[in-house]
């Protein structure tokens, strides 16, 4: 039995799907205006973890995946530059070359953490007229206003507008904004469609019943999710700094105009932070995949740290655990290797861990406990090759994938090299040789 923990209810529930087996899942993707730091793919890895989890139990899923290549700009309360467009004019590209570019890196990055590609990815580019249609649908049922910039959804109009942020109250206070955005009747209203600047013409921008310009940042998810899986579909999901915005405001809209609900499970991953706060592109303290790779460090082990901790708690990032994770997955990868080489053995009864590995990832996605339960059984020797392949298709750490390499004869008479010169306590000299080793791809390690 799946328990999964939903963000609309505040509680963990039995996870029943609409349509006998088959599963319709729906995650935020990426705005592809730069690099996806590794807090950002934290959340992807939680997604992934959730379709191996789905597909562990036998159920038939349906992946979607938007990629945000206009409408998303630089500030939450509909002010500020699109960050395409802004990006654009850094790199002295056009917004399609840079939506192009990052989408492909983002496509690269995850690959790198094994992370299954969604069945559909979907541009909010290609969705304008079905955007378009959808604020036909409010205006029509009386959920629009327009003011000087653009065509705005008036959220006062929802009795529970709040319901996904756990919030029974609403606290709308009219003309909040009216600073920041003349004619906003409402703290929570926000930008269906935003007009083009009257001084300049967009890169992107599109012709509409209502003027020349591009949607906002919260409608693609709507129609692309009601495109491909219908309405309402089983499980929506992304970070948790997307629940008071975001997640709400397509909630909103939904309910609006098919009085439904756009989906039935809401899983939302928790931050990731740094000791001295949250990671973010803004604050200029972000970390990459290839910042990993520079060191030496496999995106993989990101992936063992992550799978560490309860995609529901705060991660907290420091290189020495980052570190810890790399020495964990290489020991798994030594004991992984040894087990295959013994499998001519009489296999272990496997059924009873079996179970109690299921146990564990059919409670809310538990894999901290499920990596205990490895280890716990690798220390006992208890565990097959096979039974850590079959744990894997959760994991995904690539076991199946991992090889005994033959060490070259260059390597081998350096590294004895190395060891004379040791004896010798000429530490200088071997320490030479040792980097010599490192840049030919191998690293060399002292035990007793």
């Amino acid at each position: 039995m799946l328990r999964l923990y939903n963000t609309l209810g505040r509680k963990k529930q039995v996870f029943k799907p609409l349509k006998n087996k088959k599963v319709g899942l729906y995650t935020c993707g990426p705005t592809v205006y730069w690099y996806a730091h590794i807090g950002n793919l934290r959340t992807y890895i939680f997604n992934d973890v959730l379709k191996r989890v789905l597909k562990y139990n036998s159920y038939q899923v349906k992946h979607i995946m938007n990629i945000t290549d206009v409408g998303h700009l630089t500030s939450d309360a509909d002010t500020g530059d699109d960050k395409l467009e802004l990006r654009a004019k850094k790199e002295k590209k056009t917004a399609w070359q840079i939506a192009q570019f990052y989408t492909k890196a983002f496509q690269k990055d995850i690959k790198a953490l094994n992370i299954k590609y969604p069945d559909k990815w979907v541009k909010a580019t290609d969705t304008i007229k079905e955007q378009i249609d959808l604020i036909k649908i409010l205006e029509k049922k009386g959920y629009t206003y327009q003011i000087e910039d653009g065509i705005y959804f008036d959220t006062s109009r929802i009795k529970d507008y709040a319901k996904l942020t756990g919030s029974k109250k609403r606290k709308l206070k009219a003309g909040a904004r009216i600073k920041i955005v003349k004619g906003k009747k409402n703290i929570t209203d926000f930008a269906l469609w935003k007009f083009s600047p009257k001084n300049k013409k967009r890169q992107m921008e599109w012709k509409s019943p209502w003027g020349i310009g591009f949607p906002g940042w919260h409608t693609e998810c709507v129609v692309m999710g009601i495109k491909y899986l219908g309405i309402p579909f089983d499980i929506h999901t992304g970070g948790i700094d997307l629940i008071p915005t975001h997640h709400t405001n397509e909630i909103a809209q939904a309910q609006a105009s098919y009085n439904k609900d756009l989906a039935k499970f809401w899983l939302h991953g928790e931050h990731f932070i740094l000791k001295q706060g949250k990671m973010a592109k803004s604050e200029g303290n972000i970390i990459l995949i290839k910042d990993l790779i520079k060191k030496q460090i496999s995106p993989l082990a990101f992936r063992y740290l992550s799978l560490q901790t309860h995609y529901r708690s705060k991660l907290t990032f420091s290189w020495e655990s980052l570190k810890s994770a790399q020495n964990a997955l290489d020991n798994l990868y030594e004991k992984s290797s040894k087990l295959k080489t013994q499998n001519s053995k009489p296999q272990l009864k496997t059924k009873k861990y079996k179970k109690e590995f299921l146990n564990y990832i059919n409670d809310d996605l538990n894999t901290p406990k499920a990596l205990a339960l490895m280890w716990k059984l690798i220390k006992e020797n208890k565990a097959s090759y096979k039974l850590l392949l079959e744990f894997d298709k959760i994991f995904g750490l690539g076991l199946d994938k991992v090889k005994k390499i033959k060490i070259p004869v260059k390597i081998e008479k350096l590294a004895q090299e190395r060891e004379k010169y040791r004896k010798e306590k000429n530490w200088s000299k071997a320490d030479q040789i040792r980097k010599q080793i490192e840049k030919l791809g191998f690293e060399i390690k002292d035990t007793p």
